[in-house]
C-alpha cells in the first residue's frame, strides 16, 4: 500500500482550480488487492459536496474519489479525460497526444490500473459538446476505437450495404460522456487524479514529472490550456463540411435527380433535421426523429445518414423510412396519388 503524503494548502488549492467542477464527487468502495475488474464507486449520502477535508483525504491515500466533468449550470466542463484500458491503451493514447500537440494542444498523460488516462485542460470552462465533437473527430482521424461507438460488419444502412451495427467493447471512453445533463443528473465519474486506487493500493502519477505531489502539480499547472477560441475554431472546422451539405442536396434537387419526392418541395432530409449532425466515418449520426417523437434515441445517435448521398439513410432502431418522413411532417406520397395529382 501506497504511504500517505501530505497536501498543503496551496495543493489543496491548486487542485480545486485545475480538477474540480463541482460540488458532486464519488467514493471508491475497493478492497486492497481485489482482483475483479473495476471498483465500486457510490455517491455520499445528502449529497455532501466536495470539501477541502475530503479532497486532503484523497492526495493523502485515505480515500479515492471519482470527479464529474460538467457542470450542469453551465454545460461547460475544465477538462476532458480520455480513458484508456485495452492491450494497445498507451499506444493510442501517445498517438492522440502527438496529434492535439500538432494542434498546439498540450495534455498529460496518467497511469491507470490497466491502461492510463490522457488529461486536456481548460483555460476557462468549455461547452461539453464541443470538447466531445473535437475529440471524437481526432479518435477517427487516427482509427482510434471509441468504446461503444459503431463498428460496421454487415445492414442495409447507407454506404454499407451487407453489413450489421456492432458496438465496440475495446476503446477509449471520453469524459463527459455526455453532451449536456439535467439539473438533477451527474453524467460518468472518473477516478481523480494523484490520489491512492484502494482496490489496487496504489498511487498513479503523470509522466513527464517527479514523483511528488509539488512536482506533479507545478507539470499540469505549467501545461499550456485550450481555450475557447481554439476550441471553437477547430469544431467549425469539423462541421464545416456538414454546413455545406444541404446546399449541395439542393442543388442536385434542382436538377431533378432522384432526391425529388412526390410533393412540390424537393426533399432533403439533411435540411429538415434540427437536431445536431455528428460525423463517423462515412456517414452522420443524429437523433431519428420517428424514435424522438416516441420518447427514444436520448443519446441522439440512431439515425445514420451517409455523407456521399443523403438519400440513403436508416435508424438502427427499425423505423422505416416512411416513419422518419412523417415525423419530419414529409409523409411519404403514395405513387397512384401523386399521379391522379399530375392528371387532375
Amino acid at each position: 500500500m501506497e504511504t500517505a503524503l501530505l497536501a498543503s494548502e496551496q495543493i489543496l488549492k491548486d487542485y480545486f482550480d485545475l480538477f474540480v467542477n463541482r460540488g458532486a464527487f464519488t467514493i471508491q468502495r475497493a478492497t486492497p488487492g481485489a482482483k475483479k475488474r473495476g471498483c465500486c464507486y457510490f455517491r455520499p449520502k445528502g449529497r455532501v459536496p466536495l470539501s477541502p477535508l475530503i479532497l486532503r483525504k484523497h492526495l493523502q491515500g485515505n480515500v479515492t474519489i471519482g470527479l464529474y466533468a460538467i457542470n450542469p449550470g453551465t454545460q461547460r466542463c475544465k477538462w476532458v479525460a480520455i480513458d484508456a484500458d485495452y492491450a494497445r491503451a498507451l499506444d493510442d493514447l501517445l498517438k492522440l497526444q502527438w496529434e492535439l500537440r500538432q494542434e498546439g494542444i498540450e495534455s498529460a498523460i496518467e497511469r491507470s490500473r490497466r491502461g492510463g488516462h490522457l488529461w486536456i485542460f481548460a483555460a476557462e470552462p468549455l461547452l461539453a459538446r464541443d470538447c466531445r465533437v473535437y475529440v471524437h473527430e481526432i479518435a477517427r482521424r487516427l482509427q482510434v476505437p471509441v468504446k461503444g461507438s459503431v463498428a460496421t460488419t454487415g445492414g442495409e444502412c447507407p454506404s454499407r450495404i451487407g453489413e450489421t451495427k456492432q458496438t465496440l467493447s475495446e476503446g477509449i471512453e471520453v469524459f463527459p460522456k455526455q453532451d449536456q445533463i439535467a439539473a438533477d443528473e451527474f453524467g460518468n465519474a472518473i477516478r481523480a487524479p494523484l490520489g491512492v486506487h484502494l482496490g489496487a493500493g496504489k498511487r498513479y502519477w503523470f509522466y513527464g514529472a517527479d514523483y511528488s505531489l509539488e512536482a506533479q502539480m507545478e507539470f499540469l499547472k505549467a501545461l499550456k490550456k485550450i481555450t475557447p477560441e481554439q476550441l471553437s475554431s477547430f469544431v467549425q472546422k469539423i462541421k464545416k463540411p456538414i454546413l455545406q451539405q444541404p446546399e449541395t442536396q439542393n442543388k442536385r434537387a434542382r436538377a431533378g435527380d432522384s432526391l425529388r419526392p412526390y410533393d412540390s418541395r424537393a426533399f432533403s432530409i439533411l435540411n429538415e433535421l434540427r437536431g445536431k449532425l455528428r460525423r463517423a466515418g462515412r456517414n452522420y449520426f443524429t437523433q431519428c426523429p420517428s424514435c424522438a417523437s416516441q420518447g427514444r434515441d436520448r443519446h441522439g445517435d440512431n439515425l445514420a445518414i451517409s455523407i456521399a448521398e443523403s438519400s440513403k439513410y436508416c435508424c438502427w432502431a427499425g423505423c422505416t423510412k416512411e416513419q422518419i418522413r412523417a415525423a419530419l411532417g414529409r409523409p411519404v406520397r403514395d405513387v397512384s396519388d401523386r399521379k391522379s395529382r399530375q392528371n387532375a
